[in-house]
């Protein structure tokens, strides 16, 4: 039982995680898809101004944009901060600035004609989609969503082997009684569905703990996450591992990970059942088969 307790709260835990990363990863990715940036580099001849507005209303132009923003210096001085301390002087620094265009995500507009307008309009500018961030977001996922798809089998096969270990341990020490209950008339089928009901209670069980216990720790982190919001703790999970929140989905997937652990134990102590009783069946029609079934 404890075995799959634990089998079972490792592959919830995977699960999960993978929905978190997905979950993240999709964030990220409507995020960078809804909004497109014009970098302007700065030139002496260039009014910066009117070219950072004149890059605005001609990105607006184009059909699929809903919104233009253009990044002043002090957001622009908050951007550069971490790298280049406080109290910035953008005039004296070659420093580009931005316009965020926001986009309508299921009727984009043409990036490759809103750039070329954009290069003869104004040379300094270069129109940034954000496609090469997006692949690789899209790449990250699909690459967590395997290892988590593998773990999950090697934690399933772990545990499939424990089970048949198990229940070849415990025929091995009731296999007089499983032999007589044979002999005189005992169905193979009968003697298999009282070893299928105890592992369908222990495995029910080890993996309602182990399930259980996962949810828990979601909760409780999720719990903690909203509590600690703005603190440098907080704000460091959320980069690395975004929000603890797996949503009803991901705790439908913790019970039916339960509901397949349980299946999974108890349709493999019965295989494992039949399988004892056809040897001894073997054994008993040929006694020379015996020393080859105990090796």
């Amino acid at each position: 039982m404890l075995v799959i307790a634990i089998m079972s709260f490792l592959a919830c835990l995977t699960l999960g995680a993978v929905s978190m990363v997905r979950a993240t990863a999709e964030s990220w990715q409507s995020q960078i898809s809804r909004e497109i940036t014009v970098q302007i580099k700065p030139d002496e001849k260039l009014d910066m101004d009117k070219a950072l507005a004149d890059a605005r209303d001609l990105a607006l132009t184009f059909d699929g944009t809903t919104a233009g923003n253009i990044v002043d210096k002090e957001a622009t001085a908050r951007l550069l901060e971490p790298w280049l301390g406080e109290g910035l002087d953008l005039d004296e620094l070659p420093v580009p600035r931005l316009v965020i265009i926001t986009i309508d995500e299921r009727n984009p507009p043409d990036f490759a004609a809103m750039r070329k307008a954009l290069t003869e309009a104004i040379p300094q500018a270069y129109l940034d989609d954000h496609r090469t961030w997006v692949d690789r977001l899209i790449a990250m996922a699909h690459t967590t969503a395997l290892i988590g798809t593998g773990v999950l089998v090697l934690v399933f096969s772990a545990m499939v082997l424990t089970v048949i270990f198990a229940t070849r341990g415990t025929l091995s020490g009731n296999r007089h009684i499983v032999e007589v209950l044979h002999f005189v008339g005992a169905e193979a089928s009968f003697v298999a569905s009282e070893f299928q009901k105890h592992f369908l209670k222990i495995s029910l069980k080890g993996a309602g703990a182990g399930g259980l216990l996962a949810a828990l720790c979601f909760a409780a982190a999720s719990f903690w996450q909203a509590r600690a919001l703005a603190t440098p703790q907080s704000d460091q999970a959320t980069a690395l591992f975004g929000t603890f929140a797996i949503g009803w989905m991901g705790y439908l997937g913790i019970a039916a990970i339960m509901i397949v652990i349980a299946l999974l134990t108890t349709l493999t102590a019965r295989y494992t059942v039949m399988r004892t009783i056809y040897e001894i069946d073997l054994i008993r029609s040929d006694p020379a088969r015996t020393d080859t079934h105990q090796n």
